[in-house]
């Protein structure tokens, strides 16, 4: 019997190029949390090798830092206040990234360190700035490894996880695959270290409320995030049209075992009707400042005709926003439906709101665009997706 699930993996990984490899601090961390395994960084480090042989380029992203630095302050890893992670994760870092370095050193590799907060990949400049350092590093044969800028994030620019860093760093490099390194072998039905009875989930095709479910009942043994911010990573993923995959990554040869089609981990398969890089940009690394509520017959435009937001169909304005700034669009029947990038000032929609584009000069001395949002820039909620139920 054919099995179809197998067989689409398959198809999918063998066009994968540029592979995002996302390696949690309970992979590296020694069972006694006592340090980094160099062992299980060493072996890491000779499947990037296996994986550059084979013609594919290799973005690591890896935690690590506030456990070494914590180590060196001798005080708990978790709990920490923000002052007291900053200054382990300064400590750590440099740790880190030698460790990384003397590994895939061995492997005839060079290493490149890019540290980054929320604030980088929010700001679209520097966003495309990281994007080309990264291509150039890659252009050398030399692999990144990231991390979030512990020392100087707080929580107002953090990602929260380096499930969510993966996921964003997924867009940034325009990966095709991205590898969640784990203390366990995939998504199961519940914690398989209580429950007998749970089965690991081999397939899934897109993250919904029973998913998120399986994912808080399951759990990895440390980390920020646990399993529901791997299966929001998977998610995320997957809106920009790249497969996740979930291994255990203490597992020797898992990661190229993996690629190369061995059925091992939690697939999750991509988003056909995948978004642009712009978009994902918009829906996930910009932080909302405002929303625009609109009538029935602008909601029915947006997300049927392929439309612009036009001021004629705003009926409500909250927050303040810049022009420039991440807005969510609303309809009192629909929710809220989508987010863009607002044309004008919010005071200045408030003014224009209702009105026609041909009174937008009259009305404020000066008209930018016909358009409050342009349909480029908006980005529509899938309803599949849980976190904009």
């Amino acid at each position: 019997m054919i099995d179809n699930n197998l067989t689409r993996r398959n198809e999918l990984l063998s066009s994968v190029n540029r592979i995002v490899v996302k390696v949690g601090s309970g992979v590296l961390t020694e069972e006694n949390h006592q340090g980094v395994n160099k062992e299980v960084v060493s072996q890491i480090a000779s499947q990037v090798s296996t994986l550059s042989k084979m013609g594919k380029q290799v973005a690591i992203v890896s935690s690590g830092s506030v456990a070494i630095g914590s180590r060196v302050l001798q005080v708990p890893r978790h709990g920490l206040s923000i002052p007291v992670k900053q200054a382990a994760a300064s400590l750590g870092q440099g740790s880190l990234i030698s460790l990384w370095g003397q590994a895939l050193n061995t492997e005839g590799l060079r290493v490149g360190q890019i540290l980054l907060t929320h604030d980088d990949l929010a700001n679209r400049r520097r966003f495309l700035n990281s994007r080309n350092t990264i291509n150039t590093l890659f252009d050398f044969n030399v692999i990144p490894v990231i991390n979030e800028n512990d020392t100087v994030a707080v929580h107002e620019i953090k990602f929260g996880d380096n499930d969510t860093l993966s996921a964003r760093i997924t867009n940034l490099v325009e990966a095709d695959l991205l590898t969640i390194l784990s203390d366990v072998d995939g998504l199961y039905t519940s914690d398989p270290r209580l429950d007998t009875m749970a089965k690991k989930v081999a397939y899934v095709d897109d993250v919904n409320s029973s998913i998120l479910a399986m994912a808080k009942d399951s759990s990895t043994k440390t980390g920020l995030g646990g399993m529901v911010s791997k299966v929001n990573a998977a998610s995320e993923a997957a809106r920009f049209g790249v497969s996740t995959i979930i291994l255990h990554g203490t597992k020797k040869g898992s990661l190229v075992d993996a690629i190369k089609g061995k059925p091992i981990g939690t697939f999750f398969f991509p988003h056909d009707d995948r978004i642009s890089s712009k978009l994902h940009w918009i829906e996930f690394s910009l932080k909302t400042s405002g929303i625009i509520h609109v009538d029935d017959g602008a909601c029915e435009a947006l997300l049927k005709k392929g439309k612009s937001l036009l001021a004629s169909g705003i009926t409500l304005i909250e927050g303040e926003f810049e022009s420039g700034e991440a807005v969510e669009i609303c309809n009192k029947e629909v929710g809220i439906f989508a987010k863009g990038l607002c044309n004008y000032h919010s005071f200045e929609a408030q003014q224009i709101k209702g009105h026609k584009s041909t009174e937008i000069e009259n009305i404020l001395g000066y008209k930018f665009y016909d358009e409050v949002m342009h349909r480029n820039d908006i980005v529509f909620f899938q309803k599949s997706d849980p976190s904009k139920d």
